[in-house]
């Protein structure tokens, strides 16, 4: 490579190119040609990278998601977490990569028309030209099948986890992202003939990845059902929550910290091309827009809280894992309209967005939903009313700055109301669509028994069973599950679990043996035995299960309970 102080111009390399028998006219014809050339070269290596650079910010919010999470389980279900983190990124990756990608933005080009459901093309990334493209959106699809990572901590099998993000990446997903952002999608605002003439607008996905993902972890915590002790019933009769605090709350602050740096990529890296006409425009329009609504959303619930608490009580208090969630709230509120609207109007769906988030929280309590990381309520709840702020607050410069949009109305405070009328009509499909699939899905899984993790499994702690093992505890808050006498217990269960299986199986070989031995005494005489035998003087008198047990010394049966064995749970269960 050539030094600096060697580097020659785009002008001397065109120069140095051209023919030496060309007449003055067109050795400047040739020489204009290749600096066009060349610039058009610089352009799609800055888009590309930049695409890079966005798709590693939204995917680095998978750490931030997985710190989330980490600091708001119990430190018995650490790993088990963590693993469900990770495995968001491979299920993603495969089933995106195989036909998810496809399904989304199969044959996609500006120059086609028409409708479709659902892309036809580009399997497995064949004939792809635009890989970096591929990238960003895989990020995107990866950040909604993770969302449901912390709603189904601490319970959920690891297998139903995995077959869950990889169907969600791969076909429930595209569909909806093909039918809001391809440019044949039935509600896309860039189509020729948009729905309504405005078709639905979602800039970064607050009603593509974020409601999708909310409602999904909906559906799979209303089939799989709360942790163990979460709820319990008052003496009026009324539903009463127990807090299950997480281990460190260093983490959770973290995690959102991550987050909300990720979210400058995932907004901002939405105008997909930053050297397009007016891409500077918009993209630097949401990164404002995204930092104030992350502000809006954090003083709004922490200031709220306090309030309700000081009505409750008597005396204010100021919480913090409200005020992290509130954060998080308006960062999901302002995704679909983050380059669309005012600042103003990101500080008051920012606002708007906490007190949502505190009211969702509390009706998840109320209905018996639990969510360990309250997903739910910030990206279902947030994510619905952002796509309904993008029909109220959307201004009419930014739309028509935004290339390819063929949207003709803006916000209702600006416009007509056919942008809002677009956007209920998004949400509907979009509940319609995740309802429909996943609400069979996750029951199927439930049904087959693959879905949540056998009770005493959950009490001791997914690591103990999972994963062979835990880390060493030290001074918390949490109950003292890592504790000796705990895990010997544990020990002890599967022990007595598995020396009944060894049993069952030896008493059914013994009756094999014995039916068979009355076959062959049948076959040899021509006739039903008459004399009683020693074996069948005692099936008369007995139970076939009890000649097993009287015939086999080296059985034992062993004790089929806790309280046979001895052996007491050192802590209630």
């Amino acid at each position: 490579m050539a030094s600096p102080s060697t580097s020659i111009s785009t002008f001397e390399l065109c120069s140095q190119s051209l023919a030496s028998d060309l007449s003055t006219d067109e050795r400047q014809d040739q020489i204009l040609l290749c600096i066009a050339n060349s610039l058009d070269d610089t352009k799609l290596g800055v888009d590309t990278f930049f695409l890079i650079y966005a798709a590693s910010l939204v995917f680095y919010m998978q750490a931030g998601f997985a710190m989330l999470c980490a600091g708001s389980v119990r430190l018995k279900n650490l790993q088990n977490t963590m693993l469900k983190n990770v495995l968001d990124a491979c299920g993603a990756s495969l089933g995106f990569y195989t036909v998810g990608y496809a399904f989304a933005w199969g044959g996609s080009s500006m120059d086609n028309e028409g409708t479709t459901f659902i892309g036809t093309e580009n399997f497995f990334l064949m004939d792809v030209e635009q890989k970096a493209f591929w990238l960003f959106q895989f990020a995107f699809a990866a950040t909604s099948a993770t969302i449901v990572a912390g709603t189904l901590a601490e319970r959920c099998q690891m297998l139903a986890y995995l077959l869950y993000s990889t169907a969600l990446t791969a076909f429930i997903y595209p569909v909806i992202a093909h039918a809001i952002w391809n440019n044949t999608g039935f509600l896309s605002s860039y189509q020729s003939e948009p729905l309504l003439g405005v078709g639905v607008v979602d800039f970064a996905g607050c009603l593509v990845v974020h409601t999708t993902g909310g409602l999904t972890a909906l559906i799979a915590a209303s089939v799989l059902g709360p942790r163990k002790g979460r709820f319990y019933y008052d003496g009026d009769g009324k539903r009463c929550a127990n807090d299950f605090p997480g281990h460190s709350v260093a983490l959770k602050v973290l995690g959102i910290l991550i987050l909300w740096f990720g979210w400058y990529g995932f907004n901002t890296g939405s105008v997909y091309y930053i050297t397009s006409t007016n891409s500077a425009l918009l993209a630097q329009n949401a990164a404002v827009n995204t930092t104030l609504a992350a502000a809006g959303g954090t003083i709004s619930a922490l200031l709220a809280k306090a309030w309700l608490v000081e009505r409750e009580t008597g005396e204010a208090m100021f919480s913090l894992a409200d005020a992290l969630m509130g954060c998080l709230s308006g960062l999901v509120s302002i995704t679909g309209g983050c380059a669309y609207v005012e600042s103003w109007a990101a500080i008051i769906i920012g606002l708007i967005s906490g007190i949502l988030y505190l009211a969702g929280s509390r009706l998840m309590i109320r209905i018996g939903i639990d969510d360990a990381v309250d997903a739910i309520p910030i990206h279902m709840i947030c994510g619905i009313w952002g796509s309904i702020a993008v029909g109220l607050f959307a201004v009419p410069k930014y739309l028509d700055a935004s290339p390819h949009i063929q949207a003709n109305s803006a916000g209702l405070f600006y416009s007509n109301g056919k942008l809002l009328a677009c956007q209920l009509i998004g949400i509907i499909f979009v509940v319609g669509w995740v309802t429909v699939l996943m609400l069979p899905f996750f029951a199927i899984l439930h049904y087959l028994g693959w879905l949540r993790a056998d009770s005493l499994e959950e009490i001791v702690g997914l690591d103990i069973s999972y994963h062979g093992g835990v880390h060493p505890s030290g001074d918390t808050d949490n109950e003292s599950s890592y504790q000796d006498e705990e895990r010997q217990y544990y020990e002890r269960r599967k022990e007595q679990q598995r020396q009944k299986q060894r049993n069952k199986i030896r008493r059914r070989i013994l009756l094999m043996d014995l039916s068979l031995s009355g076959r062959n005494a049948v076959t040899d005489s021509g006739n039903r035995p008459t004399v009683a035998t020693e074996d069948s003087s005692r099936r008369r008198n007995g139970s076939a299960e009890d000649i097993v047990v009287e015939n086999s010394d080296n059985v034992s049966r062993g004790p089929t309970t806790v309280e046979e064995s001895g052996v007491g749970h050192p802590h209630s269960v």
